[in-house]
């Protein structure tokens, strides 16, 4: 459609934030409210959406402890040399923090992973 990402953004009442997230490959699987949105704004069906959405065929049993990771990631997130590894392959963690306020104006901090070469995810 030849639109850029703020434009896109605009168009399906998204934020930026959420549209950048999404073509960086931070969310491999939509919620269902910003898979709709992205359909009306796209103007194509909702299904059609969820087709281009990554489906990882990898198979993993081993025990991921997440809540230490999600604790790194947050002490860590304003150091801009912080890395960490995917406990599963070792490769490169990318690494954020989602800012969101409470129904009371609280801040509240999610931190967010995506491996570089797994399908791991660590999401809030």
């Amino acid at each position: 459609m030849g639109l850029s990402q703020e434009e896109l953004a605009v168009k399906c009442a998204l934020g930026l934030d959420v549209i950048k997230s999404i073509e960086q490959g931070f969310d491999l699987f939509l919620a269902t409210t910003v898979r709709q949105k992205l359909a009306h704004g796209l103007k194509v069906e909702s299904k059609e959406i969820k087709l281009y959405e990554s489906k990882p065929s990898f198979n993993y049993s081993g025990a991921v402890n997440t809540d230490e990771i999600r604790e790194l990631i947050l002490m860590n997130y304003t150091n801009p040399d912080f890395t960490i590894n995917c406990p599963i392959c070792g490769s490169k963690l990318n690494t954020r923090v989602a800012k969101l306020y409470d129904l009371e104006d609280n801040l509240v901090l999610h931190p967010k992973a995506q491996c570089t070469k797994c399908p791991f995810q660590l999401k809030d």
